[in-house]
């Protein structure tokens, strides 16, 4: 099955005032163990993140940084970006530094123009002034993937952060130029582990085999999820190409198999090997055919649902689905999938436990917040 990928250049609109749908709630239905509320609607939301207080940082793929108010009805843009928008591309990942609370350090990736194409870039800046009056400033590029090259899809970009706060993992998708992902000198098809000045972290497996020193892991297609487990293992989810879908456990040094093997097949109908004994790739711990088209993907940690404590949350796409996986140490299997009647781009978990989503659309065609309680 062909999935439906990003809209190609979406409009947006600036969204500076209240919601007039914020607070709409109704009823769990069709069976779902949560009550879903509107919280707020945006123009091509792409992540979100919580400070302290509550309140949300929320990114909009044309470049907007949003501070949103704990309640969806309030919020400002604190910061503009010049990104390459079109097709997949856009303003990403947003995530508080390990010493926000010191710092007021801000990470964030997008998609830039530059020379021999667009690619993405990791940067930070640094969340200053008055209460109700704050401003992103002192924003620096950190890391740009390479090589630069034509097209708009398969950017990746998602930040994590190590549980020690000593070092920073960043995706690089493939950019759907397929062999980059097993080039040793390009950063394409990777997970890389960096310092939190976005310099390659020292120490990383493959840099005495003569690859791109921050390289921790490669052969990967377009990784839109990446997240630690309570007990420190890395999680990470990517798109397949015609079915494949994967969730794998990242250990360092590991070849994942794209584009030499994959559990799907290319979009014109050629087939690609599968995963394999003995093949020498890493092979996923949960796969999809039919695809679920994974966007964000969030570890669960909270203790208003109880019953899915350390499980993996991503959502759908193409699949219009908020799905989990049940984690068991470093066991994974499917879980539920609960139908949400619109393309998830991200799952977060909030501070009192609920889970939040984005919706993929634009502001009044499905971009909405909704938060997810306990029945």
């Amino acid at each position: 099955m062909l999935r439906s990928l990003f809209a190609a250049s979406m409009l947006a609109a600036t969204a500076c005032s209240a919601d007039p749908q914020a607070g709409q709630q109704g009823a769990a239905s069709g069976g779902k163990p949560f009550v879903e509320t509107i919280v707020a609607d945006f123009d091509s939301p792409w992540a979100m993140t919580f400070l302290p207080d509550r309140r949300m940082l929320v990114t909009e793929k044309d470049g907007r940084l949003l501070l949103v108010s704990a309640d969806g009805k309030s919020r400002a843009t604190i910061a503009t970006f010049k990104v390459a928008s079109a097709g997949q591309g856009g303003l990403m990942d947003v995530v508080l530094a390990p010493d926000f609370a010191a710092s007021k350090r801000v990470y964030l990736s997008w998609s830039e123009a530059g020379q021999g194409g667009n690619g993405v870039v990791l940067a930070r800046g640094t969340l200053a002034g008055a209460a109700g009056a704050e401003r992103l400033g002192n924003v620096e590029t950190l890391f740009r993937a390479m090589p630069f090259v034509a097209g708009d899809g398969h950017y990746s970009g998602r930040i994590a952060f190590s549980p020690d706060r000593r070092f920073l993992f960043f995706t690089n998708g493939d950019r759907q130029k397929f062999d980059p992902a097993q080039d040793p000198k390009a950063t394409l098809g990777k997970v890389l582990r960096l310092t939190l000045d976005g310099k390659p972290a020292p120490g990383n497996p493959l840099a005495a085999k003569g690859f791109h020193p921050a390289v921790w892991s490669y052969g990967h297609r377009n990784l839109l999820g990446i997240a630690f487990d309570a007990s420190g293992d890395l999680w990470e989810q990517e798109m397949g190409p015609k079915g494949g879908d994967e969730v794998n456990l990242i250990q360092p040094g590991r070849n994942y198999g794209w584009p030499k093997a994959s559990n799907g097949s290319h979009y014109d109908g050629r087939d690609i090997p599968d995963h394999a004994p003995g093949d020498g790739f890493e092979p996923p711990m949960v796969w999809w055919n039919p695809v679920i088209s994974p966007g964000g993907l969030m570890i669960y940690s909270g203790a208003m649902f109880p019953q899915w404590k350390g499980d993996a949350f991503i959502g759908g796409l193409s699949s219009q689905a908020l799905v989990r996986v049940d984690l068991d140490g470093t066991n994974a299997r499917k879980g539920d999938q609960w139908d949400m009647g619109a393309r998830i781009r991200e799952v977060e978990q909030g501070p009192e436990g609920a889970i939040y989503l984005l919706e993929d659309g634009q502001r009044g065609s499905a971009g909405r917040m909704i938060k997810l309680t306990a029945r």
